[in-house]
């Protein structure tokens, strides 16, 4: 006879099992938000990393537009150097996006609890990205700092390369020459950066999306047109930041053994009295070419991710 049990009725029953057992578990709740994020963000790295390589050449002053840089490091070093870096920046994914994308999940979900699940005022939106960010930043500081030297070492003379196999070797060789503090050099700013990034991506996508919802527009084109919006937002409050950030990581001692800035105060310094508040954001449209995609597939793949999440009921 056949049992009365629900798991042997069904063909789907393990499967059904294990998605039980998830959903009710305090451990995937607490692990999920995080582990979206880091998912979220290899992903859109996959696809965006040679547009972060063209940005970092043109920050560093390749002259020409971001498709005669591209051609330039194809016709000289290779079509596989557009993806130089790709190891720093899977690594940078998923440690700064695992935890910003977490943090920020975790922190809204505490302050729609404190809102009685109202829709949170503007201000907080932008609270929880820049906490996020902020902390974020920490985690990944050391990959970003491996990400952009191993960018940016094609552009130095033959002699003055660190010639990085990969991020292990990148890690390994500047706590050698510069000690465990060398990981974060630039750390700094790398936070700041991430709390401008984070604060105009996740705010104006939640924002943008409540907006939608307002008017209509749910699915897939709300996902779409929000992160696109994101995307323009975090590209326009970071790219000072980021250039800043840059210009702090990439630097070499000069011949007396100091480096070219002190800090970020003296790049911020030297810079806008050689170029003005426009050498900021110099690059801008390769920069929001490169942004804006990976915040936008970011936010997708998320969505995406946690839709499918939904629907199995995990």
């Amino acid at each position: 006879p056949a049992s009365s049990s629900p798991w042997s009725t069904s063909p789907h029953a393990p499967h059904d099992r294990i998605i039980m057992s998830l959903k009710d578990n305090a451990t995937w709740k607490a692990v999920k938000p995080f582990m979206n994020g880091g998912l979220s963000g290899m992903g859109a790295t996959c696809i965006i990393q040679p547009l972060d390589i063209v940005k970092v050449r043109l920050q560093l002053g390749a002259t020409g537009g971001p498709v005669s840089v591209a051609a330039n490091i194809i016709k000289n070093e290779g079509f596989g150097t557009l993806y130089t870096g790709l190891s720093a920046g899977l690594l940078r994914q998923a440690t700064y996006t695992t935890a910003r994308l977490g943090i920020h999940a975790k922190i809204v979900d505490f302050l729609k609890e404190q809102n009685k699940g109202a829709p949170l005022p503007l201000v907080q939106k932008a609270g929880a990205g820049l906490a996020a960010g902020g902390l974020g930043a920490i985690f990944g500081s050391p990959a970003d700092l491996s990400l952009i030297r191993m960018q940016a070492d094609g552009t130095l003379p033959a002699a003055e390369r660190r010639n990085y196999t990969g991020v292990g070797h990148a890690l390994t060789d500047i706590v050698k020459k510069e000690g465990v503090g060398g990981l974060f050099v630039g750390a700094s700013t790398t936070a700041v950066r991430a709390m401008a990034l984070n604060m105009g991506m996740l705010a104006s996508n939640d924002q943008a999306k409540e907006m939608m919802k307002d008017n209509g527009i749910t699915g897939f084109p709300a996902t779409l047109g929000a992160s696109a919006i994101a995307g323009f937002f975090a590209s326009f409050f970071s790219l000072p930041f980021d250039y800043v950030k840059t210009q702090l990581q990439k630097q070499k001692p000069l011949p007396d053994g100091t480096l070219p800035f002190r800090g970020f105060g003296d790049c911020v310094a030297k810079t806008m009295a050689a170029g003005g508040p426009l050498k900021f954001y110099t690059g801008f449209p390769t920069y929001y070419v490169r942004i804006a995609p990976h915040a936008m597939f970011t936010l997708i793949i998320l969505d995406q991710i946690n839709a499918t999440q939904k629907a199995m009921g995990a």
